[in-house]
């Protein structure tokens, strides 16, 4: 890998790293358009290009999550018997999503994150929150939740964050716990995504050298590296800076990231 690959992931590690410690979120909305580009430019095939962003995408939030679970733990902002109950659905929806992913073209693909984002978008530009309304559900109602939940989290590459902390605090958990619960949560999602997308892209060919199955290895390492360090920094940052209006730019940043994404995917 040249010297200008190599400053491009770590340059993408410490925004998607800040961003995630500033605003709770970051992921696969940055990464995913944004490795989409870098993978064109670097020559991956056009048919495993939305593949190859999305499985290193999640393989990169592993690193992120695991640091993040450490830290709300500490805190004891986890609901763990709540982990417990949703992660087998969780654990199956992810997976099951990483196998459709495979079989889906790129092109479908990037239309559905798009408008998946455009959706958080517009979430975050109205500032729009579940009310709550009802408890926890019980054991059927949580594997449902925790299906959708892992599904749309490996067809996007996110860790499952905007999701839990909505369907959360529509049950009425306290935001602290919702964000604590939503940090362990995320998880499994990134490893069972991470390993649904090496095992269900390992036959594929024209993928670049070091990947295993959708994960290109290299940028994951250089991406998490930079990230493990620049998300404690946003962290801090989140109570100086106005978060309210940083998230509105995001949102636009969001958006357009997406419309690149559709324009490269389209234009090969």
């Amino acid at each position: 890998m040249s010297i200008e690959w190599i400053i491009a992931y770590l340059m993408l590690g410490a925004v998607v790293g800040f961003m995630a410690g500033l605003l709770g979120i970051g992921g696969g909305g940055i990464m995913v358009p944004i490795l989409t580009t870098l993978f064109a430019a670097q020559g991956i095939g056009q048919e495993h290009l939305v593949h190859m962003a999305l499985g290193t995408s999640m393989a990169s939030i592993v690193i992120t999550a695991f640091s993040s679970v450490r830290a709300h733990h500490r805190y004891q902002a986890v609901l763990w018997p709540v982990v417990r109950k949703i992660t087998p659905a969780i654990l199956i929806g992810t997976l099951s999503a990483t196998w459709l992913a495979a079989i889906l073209p790129a092109k479908a693909l990037a239309i559905f994150f798009s408008c998946f984002m455009g959706y958080v978008a517009l979430q975050m530009i109205l500032n729009i929150k579940p009310k709550p309304s009802r408890q926890l559900p019980g054991t059927l109602g949580t594997s449902l939740a925790g299906l959708s939940i892992g599904g749309i989290s490996a067809l996007v590459a996110i860790g499952g964050g905007s999701l839990t902390v909505a369907f959360l605090t529509w049950c009425n958990v306290r935001i602290q716990n919702a964000i604590g619960t939503s940090a362990a949560v995320g998880m499994p999602i990134a490893l069972a995504g991470t390993v649904g997308y090496m095992i269900n892209g390992w036959h594929a060919s024209n993928t670049p050298d070091y990947s295993v199955g959708y994960v290109y290895l290299p940028a994951v390492v250089l991406i998490s590296i930079v990230s493990y360090f620049t998300a404690p920094i946003g962290a801090r940052l989140a109570h100086k800076l106005p978060v309210a209006l940083l998230k509105k730019i995001f949102a636009g940043l969001l958006v357009l990231l997406s419309l690149k994404m559709l324009q490269t995917i389209f234009s090969g």
